[in-house]
């Protein structure tokens, strides 16, 4: 039996489906894999800040407790010239003097403290690093509004 000479014809619509369909799945696959990095580092990124403004805040309370604020007042060989306006030094006022706002202040920097964070990207880390900032964040409720 001889070939059908329309055979390639009548194919050609699913052979150019088929082509278009793996070239498809290629690109998608390489694109799929630039854009999760990039989703991953934005998102990263934005973790980590937030973290960074937690301890922060925690550094900033915990030097407004009255057990850590250093009485002395500034040196008196700054601006020795200039008026006495100029020389007072800016200070936040006291929080109030409370063991438990203390140690809740202490537990929101111990939790996202930079140095003990982990940046990998292991599932173990991630959920440790999540699990830490929502109980830091929790935590940094509770002191606010214990100081308001």
């Amino acid at each position: 039996m001889a070939a059908d000479p329309f055979d390639d014809v009548f194919t050609i619509e699913d052979r150019f489906y088929q082509q278009g369909y793996q070239q498809g799945l290629q690109d998608g696959e390489a694109a799929g894999r630039i854009e999760g990095r990039q989703f991953g580092m934005s998102t990263g990124f934005d973790k980590f800040l937030e973290s960074g403004r937690l301890a922060s805040r925690a550094v900033v309370w915990a030097n407004r407790l009255p057990s850590l604020q250093n009485s002395a007042s500034p040196s008196s060989s700054v601006g020795a010239s200039a008026p006495a306006s100029t020389t007072q030094a800016c200070r936040l006022p006291t929080l109030p003097d409370n063991a438990r706002l203390g140690k809740n202040i202490k537990m929101v920097y111990a939790l996202v403290e930079p140095e003990t964070l982990s940046t990998s990207n292991v599932d173990e880390d991630v959920q440790d690093f999540d699990d830490r900032f929502k109980r830091a964040q929790g935590k940094a409720k509770v002191v606010e509004k214990m100081i308001s």
